[in-house]
């Protein structure tokens, strides 16, 4: 069996001063942040992901949101190009961690932006969310480095949320699921679309063709995956949602290699 693996981050001590854009600052608890951090990891573990930690960037307080750092499709890492200068010194040792296990390596250059957490695959479809941290020449740049791979880049508007992938995310089916007041144009996702009742339920980590994991502040969006016949695993992250932070931030999770 192919061995499921995923990238991860250390939370720095820093966290609380992570950048927020959409919501108010809230405080942040950092000690209550580790042990979800550690709770999140576990729930990979018990799912059968082996995590690979990135070597932490304590100078960065956002950083435990290693999926803004990259975007990875089959044998291709390409290196994001943050669009908060805040976060360009986060993807040295992001890189580095791709190096090591064998993707080759491509890069997001000036003046593109990108962050990873903007970026939605399913298939050979890949959306990119256009909006505050990743611009028209950052997508550009990720078709070209993804063309040879055989995948279709789609850029999606985005305006209401930090990142795309904190309006919608895919279902192991391919069924785009999103919470409809924070996504700029729901008719454009198709027939297929699925509104979640809570903001946290648009957000799901796929684990296995039949599992999801899940926020736990979003009980009634549990409860309709559940009627839908997955399994979902629950995390309580909620000292990362006070950052704008969802499930999909906290690993990359590694296929094709």
């Amino acid at each position: 069996m192919e061995t499921k693996k995923a990238f991860v981050r250390r939370p720095s001590a820093r966290l609380a001063e992570g950048l927020v854009t959409h919501i108010e600052r809230q405080p942040v608890d950092f000690e209550l942040a580790q042990q979800q951090w550690q709770a999140y990891v576990d729930a990979l573990h018990a799912a059968g992901w082996q995590t690979i930690e990135v070597d932490p960037a304590p100078d960065c307080p956002d950083s435990a949101f290693v999926e803004d750092t990259m975007v990875v499709y089959g044998s291709v890492a390409v290196i994001a190009r943050p669009g908060a200068d805040e976060r360009k010194p986060e993807t040295a040792a992001a890189e580095e961690a791709a190096r090591r296990v064998g993707y080759q390596i491509r890069h997001i250059e000036a003046p593109g932006t990108l962050d990873g957490g903007d970026v939605l695959k399913h298939g050979d479809r890949v959306w990119v969310g256009q909006g505050g941290r990743t611009n028209a020449e950052g997508i550009r740049q990720l078709r070209e480095h993804l063309a040879p791979l055989g995948a279709d880049v789609i850029a999606v508007p985005l305006s209401k949320v930090l990142h795309l992938k904190s309006a919608v995310t895919a279902l192991p089916d391919g069924t785009i699921i999103g919470y409809e007041p924070l996504v700029d144009d729901v008719e454009s996702w198709g027939e297929d679309f699925l509104g979640m009742p809570e903001e946290a339920g648009a957000h799901v980590v796929i684990l296995a063709p039949d599992t999801v994991l899940m926020a736990s502040s979003a009980p009634e969006s549990v409860a309709k995956m559940q009627a839908r016949g997955l399994n979902v695993v629950q995390v309580d992250i909620s000292e990362y949602e006070k950052l704008e932070g969802c499930v999909t931030c906290l690993s990359v999770r590694l296929r094709g290699l």
